[in-house]
């Protein structure tokens, strides 16, 4: 499966105003008749319409979604935008997200203007830098179509290029974490005001298998039922994304069919961006 984007990224995020609080926006890969939207897309799209009802001066530091039913790939999504509150400090706005009528997403998000504060950050680990890396793409071509060891989004050509620091198809070391690293392939011109909706659509991208990893040995992921139910974000410093980002991520627990997954995201000289958290469904079905 490959498909090749014209800035895919950009034209989803260029949303069309069909009223004061109301979007609508376009789907990736709209060609393809069947197939569920990628959470990504939806996220990302929710808060950049979210973004046009909001002062300039204020970005999002926080957000909290529910995928509420899988999105249809062949048809549009309307974001529709509830004002919650326009403080002195911060703004709420309630985005649901719709198609046929009905709600499949929902999310609140918080944003806040730039004051000055403490800081602090943990620090990222010793992971090997994007140069010592193969591209995912170039390491699913070598491998056989269906070889279960390789994610669906690796064999698509995106103007997102990963890498991922465990090769899908070398041993991996015995720990709960899958980190990688991403970079648009956009100009800082083109990236401009869509920084936070970028960085948004990437937190969801292999973050749900992330509570698989400590199970590989025991299931073929094609035994698992795997759904987002849930995600968050929380925004800490502003974002230049014009160069690499280390998204690393990990698990501290699953139970209950119900796995949580952790991001979270750096530059190439340590700076912690953002943190992202998801529950996804994983359910082991039946032989």
């Amino acid at each position: 499966m490959t498909e090749t984007p014209d800035n895919d990224l950009l034209r989803i995020l260029d949303l069309e105003q069909i009223d004061d609080n109301l979007f609508r926006g376009q789907n990736q890969y709209p060609k393809r008749s069947r197939g569920r939207l990628f959470g990504g897309q939806v996220l990302s799209q929710s808060l950049t319409a979210a973004k046009h009802t909001v002062d300039q001066g204020r970005n999002c530091h926080s957000l909290h979604a529910y995928f509420l039913r899988p999105g249809r790939v062949d048809i549009p999504v309307v974001y529709r935008i509830e004002r919650i509150r326009d403080g002195r400090s911060f703004t709420t706005r309630r985005i649901v997200a719709i198609q046929n009528g009905e709600a499949i997403f929902s999310m609140d998000a918080s944003f806040h203007v730039n004051e000055p504060g403490l800081s602090h950050q943990i620090d990222v680990g010793d992971f090997p830098g994007p140069d010592e890396l193969e591209s995912d793409v170039e390491i699913a071509k070598r491998l056989e179509p269906g070889d279960p060891r390789i994610p669906g989004w690796s064999r698509l050509t995106r103007t997102i290029e990963t890498r991922t620091v465990y090769p899908f198809d070398k041993p991996r070391p015995d720990n709960n974490m899958n980190p990688l690293w991403l970079r648009f392939k956009l100009t800082r011109e083109e990236i401009g005001q869509h920084t936070q909706g970028l960085l948004t659509y990437a937190t969801d991208m292999g973050l749900l298998a992330a509570s698989l990893v400590p199970h590989l040995k025991k299931f073929d992921r094609n035994r698992l039922q795997m759904a987002s139910l849930d995600h968050a974000v929380w925004f800490h410093r502003e974002a230049d994304l014009s160069g690499w980002i280390l998204f690393v991520k990990d698990t501290p627990s699953s139970n209950a069919t119900r796995g949580m997954n952790r991001g979270s995201f750096y530059t190439e000289d340590g700076t912690l961006l953002a943190s992202a958290l998801q529950e996804g469904l994983m359910r082991v079905m039946r032989e």
